[in-house]
């Protein structure tokens, strides 16, 4: 099994739920407990499948305002507030790392966090007292985003926490989810990927459209499954040390959550 290097931060992919999640009774605090057990970051790197922008583009590196980025949800939600602070030396070090490599970078100084970073660490990290920084999602295609995430993996050994912010299934259309189950499309696709991570099957992952049973009902756009090939490119070396940290379904999606490293 592959390990970790000693002192490397892990990589994450979670899903990150809508703003809602809040009030659940159950995920706020699986997601309490596993940002516990993590090592503390000096800062977060997040990439959220809501936001598509190419060039890749670096957002606010100063507080700015969060980004509500929904629409006819009860008041209180648009009243979260999470006031980490910016990481400007971090967004300097994406630049070099992926303007090196020929990835063009833009800036974006006045985006702040969308819910798909806000909504998770404000139950992982509750404080706001680590520096965050999002950055954009350039293309959906699997594999330009895991070499993005091979460029990004040097950043783990500086003790920075990338995080890939999706939902394991998302079809908001098709869900007409009532009772205990989840819906056949929603659980055959996390029971299909949950295989193929552990055989490691990088491959069978980045064709999942064609290969998972359902894979394009359970992601008819691919951003929410997106962010996974950022981390998986950025753990590249060490995907036998992965595990599933929260499993299960949330309004019939599944919340599958992973740690490598």
């Amino acid at each position: 099994m592959s390990v970790a290097a000693p002192g490397r931060m892990p990589a994450l992919y979670l899903s990150h739920g809508a703003p809602p999640l809040a009030d659940d009774p159950v995920w706020p605090g699986e997601l309490a407990a596993w940002g516990a057990r993590l090592p503390r970051p000096k800062a977060i790197l997040v990439v959220s499948a809501h936001w598509e922008e190419a060039p890749l583009a670096i957002g606010a590196t100063t507080r700015t305002p969060l980004v509500y980025d929904f629409w006819g949800f009860p008041a209180h939600y648009y009243q979260v507030t999470y006031d980490a602070p910016g990481a400007p030396a971090l967004a300097e070090d994406v630049r070099k790392l992926l303007g090196g490599a020929g990835t063009p970078v833009q800036d974006v100084p006045d985006r702040g966090l969308d819910h798909g970073a806000y909504v998770p660490l404000v139950e992982m990290f509750p404080a706001a007292d680590v520096p965050v920084l999002q950055v954009s999602m350039p293309t959906l295609d699997p594999e330009q985003l895991m070499e993005i995430g091979r460029r990004l993996t040097p950043l783990r050994d500086e003790g920075v926490l990338i995080i890939g912010s999706g939902f394991f299934t998302h079809n908001l259309a098709a869900l007409r989810h009532s009772g205990e189950q989840p819906p056949s499309w929603s659980a055959e696709f996390d029971g299909w990927g949950r295989e193929a991570l552990q055989a490691q099957d990088v491959d069978a992952l980045v064709d999942f459209r064609r290969k998972a049973p359902a894979g394009r009902l359970a992601h008819p756009r691919t951003e929410h499954f997106a962010p996974l090939f950022v981390t998986l490119g950025a753990a590249e070396a060490e995907l036998g040390s992965q595990r599933s940290v929260i499993e299960g379904f949330w309004m019939g999606l599944a919340k599958r959550s992973l740690q490598f490293g």
